[in-house]
Formats: structure tokens, C-alpha cells, sequence
């Protein structure tokens, strides 16, 4: 009887641990709200000491009383950082229980010809697919559309800036359009692709993109990060800085948007190569803002507009963000952002915040809209896509569509009155 009941035993072994450990660990986001100072240490060491990655706010510096913390998780740090919170009362739910089905959702793509598909612009896209597009581009609109190298990452990558110049008039002022300086920030290259797509295909008949691009050539950076970006391809979704290498540290990267000289590495950046926010070793050091810089730099008598897209937590803002001071032209900047907010909550139900950026989020340092503006680009903007949190960098493909309209109708909005101003001050009385 015992022999037989041993053999039962191991025949159902295998059935009998499936059923004993039946929920398997998984990635999860979650969002924790920090009640006391004490709440907050315990959540700045959860953060900076275990295998987590912090989606907001972006560094722990920022970790404050009674504001949203949104936390990715790995399986393998889930047990000990719940078993952490629960120890100290710090109670959490769960955004989102399977990041890793959205990235996986992101990353399936049918094709990489931009022709075979209606949906090409719904989707994500790899870097390859990206460059290929941006070939593909210039090759279908040889008379419009011009690719510019401006320069080539840490890693050898090329800098592609699309130059879209609908009609040969003299004088043209530009607009300027950044994507991607953040990796993980993946709907911010879908739009740069989308906005060019909705250029060319719309010019004849709609008139606001008509009035813009008769008036303005418009310089696009798809991917200002592509090392980055491609990184978050093949090894880990969650990066957010460039992929450049420090001798004095085994930690990669700098935090592209600290990197440019506009009150570098003052507060709201940090000296620490192993953060989320490092400025790197001196201002423009990496060759990616360089690039973005140099460019600017010998265009800055045309280009009136300046725009930086990034994600998450829709908002539309202008500078400063390195510091609490407000611009010259703060209340016309202010106005501008209104009415585009105004428009995206008429037109698609969906709240923007709008202002300057250190008054709106937080003092950071280094970033590439004070940059322009200190260079004389008076109409500098960063817009922060879809959306609040609920999905974060991993924004499903379903929501591609939306949010890149919503940019599109800030960007047209704000182009529109500038558009108008210079006219304005052009025309003879």
C-alpha cells in the first residue's frame, strides 16, 4: 500500500507543485502614494537600491508627500519590495499587471514597407524600420523632402533630420521638431513619423498644414537617441538615457535632455553617472546633443519655432524649466499653450496641464526648449503625449491615433500664430 502510494505521488508531482504555486510572478507597474517623510526615505531606497525602474517621478529626488509614484517592477524584485511597503505600511495598487503582454503588443509589426499597410503609422517601429521609412520618404517625395545627416551617436549611429520645404518662396523662416531624446518614450518617434506623413499627404487640401508649410520649411528629428532607442528594442524597454560609456564607471549613459548648456547641472539634474537624470561630464559632452546644438546653432536665423516631444503626462510646456524665472515672452508663450489645450479638450475630451516648465513639473536643468530660447528661438515648446499613467511609456499601438492627433492639433495651433505674427510684422503699413 505504501509502495503504491509513494508511485501515485511521483506520477502527480509535476500536477501537484502547478496547483501548490499557482499564480507565477510577473512584471507589474505600480503606483504608490507616499503618506509621511518616513514613507518617502523608505520609497527614495526601494527605488535606488533594488532592481526597480522609476517611471514617475524620474528621479527619486523628486519623491514627495502625498504625490503619485508610478514604479516598474521586475519579477524577481515584486516579493521583496511588496513584502518592503506592506512592512511599513505603504499601501499600493497595481497600474498595470502585464507589461510585458503590452510590450509585447508594441513590438509585433507585419511589415516594414510604410506602402503595404494603412495602419504603418499605428504602429511602433524599430530603428532599422525607421531609417528605412526615412529612405523610403525622401525617395517617394524627391522634390519636397530632403534628408540631412547632422551627425552620428556614441555608438556610430546615423542623426537623420527630414527637411520638408513645400514650395521654393524667398525668406522662409523653419520649424523645428525633435522625437525620441528619451528611449523609452516610444509614441514621442511615432509622432515625428506621423506629423510627416500628415504633411505630405494633406498639404493640398487642408488649409491650416497648407498656410504653415507655404510659409515655414520644416526641419524633422525622428530619433535624437537612437542608441538608446534601440537599446530599448533589444535588451530593456525601460531605458531612458543615451548609451555612452564613462571611464571612471561602470554605469552607461547620459541623460540627453540635462546635456545642453542651459543652466547645466544645477538643481534638478545630477552629477552621479549612475542616475536617471545625469548631466554628463559638461555641457553638449555627448555627440547626439552636439549634434542637435550645432545644427541649431548655424540655422538660428530661420528657425522661429522650436518643439521637443516626449511622453508621459500630457502636458504642454515652454520655458524655463531650469529655473523658477519666467521668459520675456511668458504670457505669450502661456497663451499659445492655452488655446492648443483648449482645442485638444474640444476636439478629443482629453486634459493637457500647459505652462512654464519649472512651475508646472519641477526645476530640470540642461534641457533642450531653455536651450533654444536662450539661443534666440523665442517660440520653444515641449510637449509631454499620452498618457497619465495609465499605461506610461507602454502606451498600446490602439492609442497611437489619438495622441498623435492631439500633438498634431497643439503644433498646428501654435505654428498657425506664429504664422500670423510674422505676417504681421513683415506686411507694410
Amino acid at each position: 500500500m505504501k509502495a503504491l502510494l509513494i508511485l501515485f505521488v511521483l506520477m502527480n508531482l509535476d500536477k501537484l507543485l502547478k496547483t501548490a504555486h499557482c499564480t507565477e510572478t510577473q512584471d507589474q507597474v505600480l503606483s504608490i502614494t507616499p503618506k509621511t517623510q518616513e514613507q518617502v526615505d523608505i520609497l527614495k531606497t526601494v527605488s535606488t537600491q533594488y532592481e526597480t525602474a522609476l517611471w514617475q517621478p524620474v528621479s527619486p529626488h523628486y519623491i514627495k508627500e502625498d504625490t503619485q509614484v508610478h514604479l516598474f517592477v521586475p519579477a524577481n524584485s515584486s516579493e521583496t519590495v511588496k513584502d518592503l511597503l506592506q512592512r511599513h505600511a505603504i499601501t499600493h495598487e497595481v497600474l498595470l499587471a502585464n507589461p510585458n503582454e503590452l510590450i509585447e503588443m508594441q513590438t509585433r509589426n507585419d511589415s516594414t514597407d510604410p506602402r503595404s499597410s494603412s495602419t504603418f503609422y499605428e504602429r511602433y517601429h524599430s530603428l532599422e524600420d525607421i531609417y528605412f521609412w526615412i529612405n523610403r520618404t525622401k525617395q517617394d517625395n524627391p522634390d519636397t523632402v530632403k534628408v540631412i545627416l547632422i551627425g552620428s551617436s556614441f555608438e556610430k549611429r546615423p542623426l537623420y533630420v527630414l527637411k520638408l520645404s513645400l514650395n521654393n518662396r524667398p525668406n522662409k523662416k523653419a520649424m523645428w521638431i525633435d522625437c525620441g531624446i528619451h528611449a523609452r518614450e516610444w509614441i514621442s518617434p511615432a509622432f515625428c513619423l506621423w506629423f510627416v506623413q500628415y504633411s505630405l499627404s494633406f498639404y493640398q487640401s487642408n488649409k491650416d498644414i497648407a498656410n504653415i508649410l507655404d510659409n515655414m520649411d520644416v526641419y524633422v528629428l525622428p530619433v535624437l537617441n537612437p542608441d538608446g532607442y534601440h537599446y530599448t528594442w533589444t535588451t530593456n524597454r525601460m531605458w531612458r538615457k543615451n548609451r555612452s560609456t564613462n571611464l571612471s564607471t561602470k554605469c552607461i549613459g547620459v541623460d540627453l535632455n540635462r546635456n545642453f548648456d542651459a543652466n547645466w547641472c544645477t538643481e534638478g539634474a545630477s552629477d552621479q553617472p549612475c542616475t536617471e537624470i545625469y548631466c554628463g561630464a559638461f555641457p553638449e559632452s555627448e555627440p547626439e546633443t552636439q549634434a542637435v546644438a550645432d545644427f541649431l546653432r548655424s540655422h538660428k536665423d530661420i528657425v522661429q519655432i522650436y518643439f521637443s516631444i516626449h511622453s508621459y503626462s500630457q502636458m504642454l510646456l515652454f520655458p524655463f524649466s531650469c529655473t523658477l524665472e519666467e521668459t520675456e515672452n511668458h504670457s505669450e508663450l502661456l497663451e499659445m499653450v492655452q488655446e492648443a489645450a483648449q482645442k485638444i479638450q474640444r476636439h478629443y475630451r482629453n486634459i493637457y496641464k500647459y505652462g512654464s516648465g519649472a512651475k508646472t513639473i519641477y526645476l530640470a536643468p540642461g534641457g533642450s526648449d531653455d536651450w533654444a530660447y536662450n539661443l534666440g528661438i523665442k517660440y520653444s515648446f515641449t510637449f509631454e503625449l499620452q498618457d497619465r499613467g495609465s499605461y506610461g511609456f507602454l502606451l498600446p499601438p490602439s492609442h497611437i491615433s489619438k495622441a498623435c492627433n492631439e500633438a498634431l492639433l497643439a503644433v498646428k495651433t501654435i505654428a498657425l500664430k506664429v504664422v500670423e505674427k510674422t505676417k504681421a510684422l513683415t506686411t507694410p503699413a
